[in-house]
C-alpha cells in the first residue's frame, strides 16, 4: 500500500467516521466513505493498546497494510477506509488477516468482484 494511499490525520479519520458506514466481523471494524473525484482509495489503520505492546501493534499494522495491498485491485477508487483491529488479530497470519479483511469488505459492500479468468489457469 503506497504512502499516498494512507489516512494519517485525525480530521481524515473523523470525516470517515461521520460520513461513512460501518461493518464488522470478529477481527475488524471497517468504516467506509466515498470521496468523489479521488484517483485512488485511501486507508487508515487503528490498532488499540488493548492488542499488545508497541512492537506487536506495529507488526499488526504492517500485516494489515500488506493484506490491503494484496486486495488493492478489488477496492474501488475514490473510497476512504478506516480499519480498526480488534483484540485477537495479533495471533493471526497474513493469510488469515487477508481473508478476514476480504470478509468484512464484502459485508460492507465496498469490494468489487474478483476478476474472472475465463476458465484459464495460470
Amino acid at each position: 500500500m503506497h504512502r499516498s494511499h494512507r489516512l494519517k490525520k485525525n480530521e481524515q479519520f473523523q470525516e470517515v467516521f461521520q460520513r461513512g458506514s460501518s461493518a464488522a466481523n470478529k477481527q475488524f471494524v471497517l468504516y467506509s466513505a466515498r470521496q468523489e473525484g479521488r484517483a485512488a482509495f485511501r486507508a487508515g489503520i487503528s490498532v488499540s493498546k488493548k492488542i499488545g505492546n508497541a512492537v506487536i501493534r506495529n507488526r499488526v499494522k504492517r500485516l494489515i497494510r500488506e493484506a490491503v495491498a494484496r486486495l488493492e485491485k478489488m477496492i474501488p477508487l475514490g473510497l476512504d477506509l478506516v480499519i480498526i483491529a480488534r483484540p485477537g488479530v495479533e495471533n493471526m497470519s497474513l493469510e488469515a488477516i487477508e481473508q478476514s479483511l476480504l470478509h468484512v469488505m464484502k459485508r460492507a459492500k465496498v469490494i468489487k468482484q474478483a476478476p474472472v479468468h475465463n476458465g484459464k489457469r495460470g
